[in-house]
């Protein structure tokens, strides 16, 4: 009889367990704003709440790649100054510093692989001093100048409903977006080879052009063989998380010849907006 009774009990927790895992992955579906797409049919496969403002967080630097590459050749060189005073505290960082020097499509590599928001900031003002020679621009001015580049491009793709005041996608109350228009720029950005080469590369060693070197790992963990959460089809995009955005991931997804795109945003945990993601993917794919 007491044997009887402790299986009972442990079928009784193991059903409790159960029905938590179960309410909290159905949590993350329902609070995580989402969109899934498939490029080739130009079909909204699912969305939830995709239409809602949003905080882009660092899903912002995929824009800030986009203005540098339109205007920029990948090879400039720039070299990393006293922008670096503007990046925020606690940010994520590629670890580069004043008077390093970079090609552009390294500095991209080390922001959207690595997340960096100090080469946002260095990408961010060499580019709007660049594009404004003999002009006198402090680092604020600079960055100001670029933003408004990005908000001139982000319009032009349609993103009517996002506005964006950092490279890095800090919170501000200023900087916002929504999943549909994150779509829309995901849509481009994967449609340039030097953002669609980065962002699916899990890991990459770079020389500088100053002589310095390092070691990026991608902060996407669908990338990572050793993850638990790798897929084999995922071939890149985005990774973000501030207080106000929440933790949010854009992925794009290769199978059976055809490519699709997930935007989720607004994840309690690290872990939700992948499992959000996966979820999209193995249910409509």
């Amino acid at each position: 009889m007491k044997k009887m009774v402790l299986i009972l009990r442990s079928v009784f927790a193991v059903a409790v367990l159960a029905a938590i895992i179960f309410a909290a992955l159905n949590n993350s579906e329902i609070t995580a704003k989402s969109i899934f797409y498939c490029v080739d049919t130009d079909k909204v496969i699912y969305s939830n709440g995709a239409d809602e403002r949003i905080a882009p967080a660092s899903l912002t630097k995929l824009l800030t790649a986009s203005v540098a590459l339109y205007y920029i050749n990948p090879d400039e060189v720039f070299t990393v100054g006293s922008e670096q005073e503007l990046v925020p505290t606690e940010s994520s960082l590629c670890l580069i510093l004043p008077g390093h020097q970079l090609t552009l499509y390294d500095l991209i590599t080390g922001m959207l692989m690595a997340s960096g928001n100090d080469a946002a900031y260095t990408v961010a003002v060499s580019t709007a001093r660049i594009l404004n020679p003999g002009a006198s621009m402090t680092d604020q001015q600079a960055v100001d100048y670029f933003c408004g580049l990005m908000n001139d491009f982000a319009e032009r793709l349609g993103m009517h409903n996002s506005h964006f005041v950092t490279p890095d996608g800090s919170d501000n109350h200023d900087q916002y977006t929504t999943v549909s228009d994150l779509l829309l720029l995901s849509e481009y950005a994967l449609s340039v080879p030097e953002i669609r080469e980065i962002t699916g590369t899990y890991q990459k060693y770079v020389v500088f052009e100053s002589g310095e070197n390092i070691t990026w790992t991608n902060s996407n963990k669908l990338l990572c063989p050793d993850s638990g959460l790798y897929c084999e089809y995922a071939i890149g995009m985005k990774t973000g998380t501030t207080t106000d955005a929440g933790n949010c991931l854009i992925a794009a997804f290769e199978k059976d010849d055809k490519t699709f795109i997930s935007v989720v945003a607004d994840c309690l945990t690290d872990y939700d907006r992948y499992e959000v993601t996966l979820r999209n993917f193995s249910t409509y794919v």
